[in-house]
């Protein structure tokens, strides 16, 4: 069986939660590099993501979800790179209680849009700590006060399935709706007509079946 494979980055300061929501979603056996943290992230956990996470979820009999988790350390820089450039959607996660890391998360959000112009959905983790932000706030201290161009805001917990299915219908409605809106092609070849995106199937996204 033809698989729609959608690739999605899942992205975030360091210690937002990447590497735990990847393993708690996929089917497979999650391949990551994680290795003992030896500078400042020692403070926040003791291991960092140094080249990708990956994990797989299936999501009907046709379309098959890829996550690839970044790491979150600036001096990784050069896997995002490699990671965002072939992305169809992206996920940031946002530790809701984090809120001096706004100025971080922000340099990610430009590093992005400033490479690819896909699909965004914010994930707020850590939202039920004291202290925790509203969806508003982080909106704002991250950029997204105003505008148009705001993505969708998620509250996710990266340790639970139920809540990340949640997070990952509404990542399939931004691809729906993005690949909806594209003006078709002036000429349509045999190949394009038997290989339209089959993720357009997908009409009620509370009824996705993940297997």
């Amino acid at each position: 069986m033809t698989h729609n494979i959608k690739r999605v980055v899942v992205t975030g300061t360091v210690g937002v939660g990447k590497t735990t929501l990847i393993r708690s979603i996929s089917d497979i056996k999650t391949v990551d590099t994680e290795r003992k943290a030896t500078d400042e992230t020692k403070l926040l956990k003791p291991n960092t993501t140094v080249s990708m996470d990956f994990g797989r979820i299936q999501i009907n009999n046709s379309t098959v979800l890829h996550l690839f988790g970044t790491p979150g350390q600036s001096r990784f820089d050069f896997m995002w790179d490699l990671l965002i450039s072939r992305a169809n959607a992206c996920i940031l996660l946002v530790s809701a209680n984090r809120p001096h890391e706004s100025d971080r998360t922000r340099q990610i959000i430009d590093f992005i849009n400033k490479r690819v112009q896909i699909p965004m959905v914010v994930g707020m983790t850590h939202a039920d700590f004291p202290g925790a932000l509203s969806a508003e706030r982080i909106a704002t201290n991250i950029g997204y006060g105003h505008g148009s161009n705001r993505p969708p805001f998620v509250t996710v917990n990266p340790t639970q399935s139920i809540s990340i299915k949640k997070l990952l219908q509404v990542v399939l409605k931004q691809l729906t709706t993005k690949q909806q809106n594209q003006k078709p092609l002036r000429k349509i070849s045999k190949y394009n007509l038997t290989n339209i995106s089959k993720v357009n199937k997908v009409k009620n996204l509370s009824q996705v079946k993940f297997y």
